[in-house]
């Protein structure tokens, strides 16, 4: 029996609306490269993919300028309208090539802060699960929960131990991760990330601690702390 391969999937269909640019997030620059292709890079130069599949908006016009178009070991294909539905269009672009027990790895395109340490202890801790994990972060601050009205009040202070904040990658078995995500979409299911699905399914995975500072590129601030933090490595 071979040993599962593993893939590794990057969402890159969003238009990222909060960032309020000219392109998607995934395709601003920081020291002259794409987000998108800093992501990419790190990412297969740091574990042995058996291959990636990128998952791309319909209309997308940068792709073509990017580093990872030359790279013979990244694919794309088209992805959807929700995150979800490009990882579901990604792990079906890979279903001739991938076997069931395969390990896929979903990573944000616009986490390029991820760091190489956290990667490999995501693999080595979870490739023998029979379900799969994601990387994650203690919760540190303290949560309130919101009244409504255009100045909510606090309504509670929440209790934060055993909280988490979940990370990328998140790594799951092929099929499980496919059945989970038409499962949970069938359902309509509210699907955040590839984790939220696998416990639909009634698989619990594993929380492998991440570094805090794998921060998710969402607001322009963003741009500024990442290209800080990419400095540090």
């Amino acid at each position: 029996m071979t040993a599962p391969r593993l893939w590794l999937i990057v969402p890159a269909a969003g238009i990222g609306q909060r960032m309020g640019a000219e392109q998607p997030k995934q395709y601003l620059r920081i020291d002259e490269r794409f987000i998108l292709d800093i992501t990419l890079s790190r990412l297969m130069d740091s574990a042995p993919f058996a291959g990636c599949m990128v998952p791309l908006h319909p209309a997308d016009r940068w792709w073509p300028d990017t580093e990872a178009r030359s790279d013979s070991r990244i694919q794309t294909c088209t992805g959807g309208s929700e995150r979800a539905c490009s990882v579901l269009a990604a792990l079906r672009a890979l279903a001739e090539q991938s076997d069931d027990q395969d390990w896929v790895l979903v990573h944000d395109a616009a986490r390029p802060c991820v760091h190489t340490a956290d990667l490999a202890n995501l693999i080595d801790s979870v490739y023998e699960h029979p379900v799969g994990g994601l990387l994650a972060s203690p919760v540190a601050d303290t949560l309130k929960r919101a009244g409504a009205g255009e100045l909510p009040e606090v309504e509670s202070t929440l209790d934060r131990r055993g909280l988490w904040r979940a990370l990328t990658p998140q790594m799951f078995r092929y099929r499980l991760l496919v059945d989970a995500l038409e499962a949970a979409l069938d359902a309509g299911v509210e699907v955040t990330d590839e984790s939220s699905a696998v416990e639909f399914s009634g698989n619990m995975p594993v929380l492998v601690e991440g570094r805090p500072d794998n921060i998710k590129i969402t607001v322009p601030a963003d741009l500024a702390l990442a290209n800080f933090i990419l400095g540090q490595f």
